[in-house]
C-alpha cells in the first residue's frame, strides 16, 4: 500500500509520477524500496486517470460525514432495504477490487 499512496501524493503534489519520484517519495518515508514494483506501478499508472479513479472511489471508502441524529434517522430500515443497500455496497467493493487487480497485474 505504501507504493500506491507515495503515487497519490505525487498526484495531489502535481508532480509526475515516475519511478525516480516514487523512489524519493518511499526512501523519504523509511521504506525499503523495490524496484520490481515500482517499476510495476509507474506502468500499471501509465494509463490510469487518477482523478478519475478517485472520484469513482465506493463511498464505503470515502470519509465519513457527520450528521445530526433525528428521530426520522433512528427508525430502523426494513429487512429489504437492509438487503438491497448490503448488495449494493457487495458490487462497489467488487467494482474497486477489480480496479485495484489492474495495478498489481
Amino acid at each position: 500500500m505504501e507504493y500506491i499512496y507515495a503515487a497519490m501524493l505525487l498526484h495531489k503534489a502535481g508532480k509526475e509520477i515516475n519511478e525516480e519520484n516514487l523512489t524519493q517519495v518511499l526512501t523519504a518515508a523509511g521504506v525499503n524500496v523495490d524496484q520490481v514494483r515500482v517499476k510495476a506501478l509507474v506502468a500499471s499508472l501509465a494509463e490510469v486517470d487518477i482523478e478519475e479513479a478517485i472520484k469513482s472511489t465506493p463511498a464505503v471508502m470515502a470519509a465519513p460525514v457527520a450528521t445530526a441524529v433525528t428521530p426520522e434517522a433512528e427508525a430502523k430500515p426494513s429487512e429489504e432495504e437492509k438487503k438491497k443497500k448490503e448488495e449494493e455496497e457487495k458490487v462497489k467493493e467488487e467494482e474497486a477490487l477489480e480496479g485495484l487487480g489492474a495495478l498489481f497485474g
